[in-house]
């Protein structure tokens, strides 16, 4: 039975009733799952794309959750796809940024496409391979998104862009075989055409790879590379409208699902000094968008080594929690009027609010993982008619907080850095 036969009959009720036995073998030796199908009367052919489909759901739950449980994969198609957590994250912002109707250039088994259809956006997703694009419309239609997702089985490259008003495209870096390209020139479909895509439809986001070189960003282009789990899964070109930044690393962790971001030029060089008491090793996304500078900014570090991103500093920033935060409000020039430490467990912060009330700080600054406690501190001094500023950057970086506090700015979200035992407010006056 051919692949797309066989992924068509997996999706009648026959098929059905075999993808549900074989979930019940598939950790079994191959063998003597395949017979416990064939003793149930299932086919050779169907049996063997069933325990296919149930093994590969298996390893697709660390990365689907939930959603594996009904939807079909290939093998190469599961190992490319986008990771939900940054597919949906990538889905808001276009949505956001006021993206009705996308298109998915190589939409591979739909990870993209899904999450943008869930956001609310009309997607055209087009794949030239015809087994792939047969997953990505059957996971369409599981997931009940039929009616804002449509596949196609087409070459990206004749594709009329003329009704949509968003691009999204993830050009193939495997030649048949699976081996890797690294020359843009032979991605499917090839550099050209999708360096080409911002001229033709300006709100176009371009997937890559994220060794991609830095000479390949077009001009005016967000370049920002992601990391998971401090492992760097792609690199991310954010066309016209679309750009905010130069450069960006953007964290996403299962300890903090919302993420961090850090951004900057990309073109700052890090100071060099001497070997300090703290050595920080920074996250690879922020290694690969040239933002190493940036981040010893934040902790007042320096290189030992022009060639080498480790970061030297005196302070343990993310662990020293007050006395980071301490030093570097010191550096503005910022007295510190009360200190505050809220333990993980600690929710109820109306003493620690009634503290605030009586210091009456200016500038309020959060450090920590533990998120929590921190909207019930907005609202409750909220509520108590305070408005102080709040740093609104996920690291507290001197010269950002000296500029929220020039431009008198406020956000509804603190500033978050990082320490893994508690929540330390520092608050003081200009």
């Amino acid at each position: 039975m051919e692949a797309i036969e066989s992924l068509a009959a997996l999706q009648t009720p026959d098929g059905s009733a075999a993808l549900h036995a074989a979930g019940e073998v598939a950790g079994a030796d191959p063998l003597v799952a395949a017979s416990a199908l064939r003793a149930r009367g299932i086919p050779a052919a169907l049996a063997t794309a069933a325990l296919t489909q149930a093994v590969l759901r298996a390893r697709a739950r660390a990365k689907f959750g939930a959603d594996a449980a009904t939807m079909f994969f290939t093998r190469a198609g599961l190992e490319q796809a986008t990771r939900p957590a940054v597919s949906h994250r990538r889905a808001a912002r276009l949505a956001e940024a006021g993206v009705t109707r996308l298109a998915d250039l190589g939409c591979g088994i739909g990870s993209d496409a899904i999450a943008a259809a869930r956001a609310g956006i009309r997607v055209d997703a087009v794949e030239a391979d015809p087994l792939t694009a047969a997953v990505a419309a059957a996971n369409a239609r599981v997931l009940g998104l039929s009616d804002r997702l449509v596949v196609s089985c087409v070459d990206a490259t004749t594709v009329d862009l003329s009704t949509v008003d968003a691009v999204f495209c993830d050009p193939a870096r495997r030649a048949d075989g699976g081996r890797r390209v690294f020359d843009p020139r032979s991605f499917t479909p090839p550099w050209d055409f999708v360096a080409g895509l911002p001229a033709r439809v300006p709100r176009t986001v371009l997937k890559l790879a994220p060794g991609v070189d830095h000479a390949l960003i077009p001009a005016g282009t967000e370049a920002e590379w992601v990391s998971v789990n401090g492992d760097v899964v792609e690199a991310a070109f954010w066309c016209g409208p679309l750009a905010r930044v130069p450069r960006r690393a953007s964290l996403l962790s299962d300890r903090l699902p919302d993420g961090a971001t850090l951004s900057g030029s990309g073109t700052l060089a890090a100071p060099v000094g001497p070997v300090r008491r703290y050595l920080y090793d920074p996250d690879g996304a922020v290694v690969r968008a040239h933002l190493v500078a940036e981040f010893a900014s934040i902790v007042d570090g320096t290189l030992a080594d022009p060639r080498i991103a480790y970061v030297y500093a005196d302070t343990e920033f993310g662990r020293d929690g007050i006395p980071g935060g301490k030093a570097r409000a010191e550096k503005l020039g910022l007295p510190i009027v009360a200190e505050i430490v809220t333990k993980q467990s600690g929710v109820d912060v109306t003493t620690e609010v009634a503290q605030l009330r009586r210091a009456k700080p200016d500038i309020v600054i959060f450090q920590g993982y533990i998120l929590a406690p921190m909207p019930e501190f907005v609202r409750q001094m909220r509520e108590a008619g305070m408005s102080p500023q709040w740093s609104r950057r996920e690291m507290l970086v001197a010269d950002q907080l000296a500029d929220d506090v020039a431009a008198g700015e406020e956000a509804d979200q603190p500033a978050v850095a990082h320490d893994g035992d508690s929540v330390d407010v520092l608050v003081a006056h200009q």
